[in-house]
């Protein structure tokens, strides 16, 4: 797997939205290596809590396992974009 997405200045509820409807693994890359899974709430917490400056993620890349799930975050990185997410 290769990073397929950079993140840059997303907001964190929307992104975690998004994840939710998520049907594989997605991988959150960080520059030094580490690779946590954003399906794992536990994950969720400790990997965004880390890279979180001013309530949004500074740079972390992306990688899915499933197309459908990298066409989705991809469209919400580009236009902001939920989909059907529920965004609260």
């Amino acid at each position: 797997m290769t990073p397929v997405l950079s993140l840059h200045d997303i907001e964190v509820s929307k992104f975690l939205a998004v994840l939710d409807t998520c049907k594989g693994n997605v991988f959150l890359v960080t520059r030094e290596g580490d690779h946590l899974n954003l399906r794992s709430k536990l994950c969720q917490l400790v990997g965004l809590t880390q890279l979180i400056e001013g309530g949004k993620i500074a740079e972390a890349y992306i990688v899915c396992e499933n197309k459908e799930d990298e066409s989705k975050l991809f469209r919400f990185n580009l236009l902001g974009d939920t989909g059907e997410a529920k965004v609260d």
